[in-house]
């Protein structure tokens, strides 16, 4: 299994529960790419894409997880040619709306055609300040994907208490049927 973890605006590092998964995936004998996304506190859509990409090449993932902005740099990859992976977890994705300055470059954002993985599912908070329950589903209707609704989860970062989330850990690690 190869992993590839894309965080968001502002990285994902410990105790974030994607430095926890990342951390996992290597305990379970998995091979893990968890880049630190360039300037990530201020990032760019076009070094994002132009370095996501080379890491999608070089890596060669069967299992992408993206956190938050990562979502959206993921949509904006499947507007380029990219091979498609096995698995695509979105985690927190903001709405494809967002207004905040810091992270203009990268919205508003359209919904790909397709997402680039045989099999992808959403995971939202009910009460995430980045995006509605209500456009998560439109989201997840539009790719036909299944949408998990976790209540008063917040941003499902470090800061609302995901650092280990054994959730997403057993999902990544489930075996291919």
């Amino acid at each position: 299994m190869k992993v590839l973890i894309l965080h968001g605006w502002g990285g994902s590092d410990a105790p974030h529960w994607q430095a926890e998964l990342a951390c996992e995936t290597a305990k379970n004998y998995g091979t893990v790419s968890f880049p630190l996304l360039d300037n990530c506190h201020f990032p760019s859509r076009n070094r994002w894409i132009k370095q996501a990409k080379a890491v999608l090449e070089d890596f060669k993932p069967d299992t992408v997880v993206c956190h938050s902005l990562a979502n959206t740099l993921w949509f904006w990859l499947c507007e380029e040619e990219m091979a498609t992976v096995e698995r695509l977890f979105m985690v927190s994705p903001p709405s494809l709306t967002t207004t905040e300055n810091t992270i203009k470059t990268f919205f508003p954002c359209p919904l790909p055609d397709t997402l680039h993985a045989k099999k992808a599912q959403m995971i939202v908070s009910d009460n995430d300040p980045w995006i509605s329950v209500e456009e998560a589903s439109r989201i997840a209707k539009h790719y036909d994907i299944p949408l998990t609704v976790i209540e008063k989860a917040g941003h499902i970062n470090a800061d609302s208490g995901y650092g280990k989330w054994p959730l997403i850990e057993q999902l990544v690690m489930e075996k291919k049927q």
